[in-house]
């Protein structure tokens, strides 16, 4: 019963539940249908706000774009109505132009006919005048005896004539002028450089000799059978010249060097007194010895004295050689350091590297070290040697051109010939035998004479100087100038000579009359 009473009781509440549920569920579609109602009709309001939001939205966006649609076009239509103006403007303008183009080509063409016109009068003014002319000239010849040519040649040579004359004072004017000046700075640049720098006057002999005590030491020389004579000869490579020259043995050799070496050699065994084969090698060959050592500390000390530096040391040999070398009868290492003093003062002056100038100046004639043993010119042999043993190129240039065999490319070159000519042109530097001085100053007198106009020349201060006489008649004070030109230029061809030569021409006119 119980169980009934339980399964009853199950489906009356099976029952109820299911009745509830049945209430609940129809509460609750009942309530989302509403909702849902109250929802659409929410959505079709807010649908229909937003159509009409919208909808004024976008006649805002239209209205907004029409304005500035309008705008534009009106910006547009002005513009086309300014390009339009513009346009017309210049169509005027160009009408203008052309209009203009028009008046001036129908100008031109009046002037061109008025240009032929005028040409044909041209034409036959110049055939009148060319009739005229032909007339005259006829004339003429028939007044004055003469042809045209001939008065065309005598008008030519008178004006020649004239145009000589005015460019012999123009040249004369031009040449005081610049002489005025370039002399008076040359002459103080090389009084200071004489000034500053005092040297001895050296002369050397050209050939040794060596004095003997007496006439038996010749015989002692030649030796027995000569074996003594052959024997020096043989060693220093001189020759020997014992002739009827009392108490003297004269030393020949084209090589100063061995000459030298010949001479101090013979001088000892003649002191000594033991002349023989064995004695006379022992005695040369210390003879030798003390002369490299002399050329070596004569080249060093010229450096020295000049205070150069980084001379290779093959050419300070070269330099202390050119002690033994003279030069009409100057001794040229004495002459290459006077000339290196000199090119250093006139560079201080003229404001250039006295270093480079005193360089030059003592390598000037280092050629003449090795000349008797080179074919060529000192002055070419003396550049090639110089760049040889590593001087620069301002330098060899300078050395090869001081005496004109080279282009001078450098102040240098002028720097060391204007003091090798002081150093050979000052008194007692040189000499030269008469018969050469004699003939020199005759042939400057004949060149000189040999112009015409000339009635008198002489050669004087020692043919440093030629003074030439004119004829007042033939020669006028501006071709004197030209005629000292033309022989000064006639010396430089025709003659050798060291230094420079003045030419002097004089012209003047003497009144002379006598009170009675």
């Amino acid at each position: 019963m119980e169980v009934m009473y339980i399964i009853i009781a199950l489906l009356a509440g099976s029952g109820i539940g299911y009745g509830v549920n049945l209430f609940i569920k129809g509460k609750t579609i009942r309530d989302a249908t509403e909702q849902s109602a109250r929802m659409i009709d929410d959505a079709r309001k807010e649908g229909a706000t937003i159509v009409a939001d919208s909808q004024l939205e976008a006649k805002e966006i239209i209205f907004a774009a029409k304005t500035q649609s309008d705008s534009e076009a009106k910006e547009r239509l002005k513009e086309a109505s300014a390009i339009e103006k513009r346009n017309h403007q210049r169509e005027e303008m160009l009408d203008n132009k052309l209009a203009q183009i028009d008046k001036r080509e129908q100008e031109i063409r009046k002037n061109e006919q008025s240009l032929a016109d005028r040409a044909k009068h041209v034409d036959a003014v110049k055939i009148e005048v060319e009739n005229l002319r032909k007339e005259q000239i006829a004339k003429l010849e028939e007044i004055c005896g003469m042809d045209s040519k001939q008065a065309k040649k005598e008008l030519m040579d008178s004006l020649e004539s004239e145009a000589r004359h005015e460019a012999a004072k123009l040249m004369k004017q031009i040449q005081d002028e610049a002489e005025a000046e370039a002399d008076k700075k040359a002459k103080r640049i090389l009084s200071t450089a004489i000034q500053r720098y005092s040297a001895d006057v050296v002369s050397a002999r050209t050939v040794s000799v060596v004095n003997l005590p007496s006439e038996e030491m010749k015989g002692r020389i030649i030796g027995r059978e000569g074996r003594n004579i052959r024997s020096i000869e043989a060693v220093t490579g001189v020759d020997l010249i014992i002739d009827d020259t009392p108490d003297a043995v004269i030393v020949s050799s084209f090589d100063p060097i061995k000459r030298e070496i010949a001479r101090l050699s013979l001088e000892t065994l003649v002191v000594d007194g033991r002349i023989h084969p064995s004695r006379i090698e022992e005695v040369v060959e210390k003879v030798t010895k003390e002369i490299n050592e002399g050329v070596w500390e004569s080249g060093q000390q010229a450096t020295f004295e000049l205070g150069l530096h980084g001379i290779n040391p093959e050419l300070i040999k070269l330099i202390g050689k050119l002690k033994y070398r003279t030069s009409f009868s100057q001794n040229v290492y004495q002459h290459s350091l006077e000339v290196a003093h000199l090119c250093g003062i006139i560079a201080a002056e003229l404001g250039v590297n006295q270093k480079i100038a005193k360089r030059i100046g003592l390598l000037h004639d280092i050629g003449k070290a090795v000349d008797h043993e080179v074919e060529g010119s000192h002055a070419i042999i003396g550049a090639e040697v110089a760049k040889r043993y590593g001087e620069t190129g301002k330098i060899v240039d300078a050395i090869a051109s001081h005496h004109n065999e080279a282009e001078v490319n450098s102040v240098y070159g002028f720097l060391v010939q204007a003091a090798d000519s002081l150093s050979a042109a000052r008194p007692g530097a040189r000499r030269e035998m008469l018969e050469n001085y004699i003939k020199r100053l005759s042939e400057l007198e004949s060149i000189a004479s040999s112009f015409d106009g000339v009635a008198k020349a002489y050669a004087v201060q020692a043919g440093r100087e030629v003074r030439v006489m004119v004829d007042v008649d033939k020669v006028n004070d501006e071709g004197s100038d030209l005629l000292a030109k033309d022989i000064s230029k006639a010396i430089e061809e025709k003659l050798t000579y060291p230094g420079q030569i003045r030419v002097m021409v004089i012209r003047e006119s003497r009144a002379i009359q006598f009170a009675k």
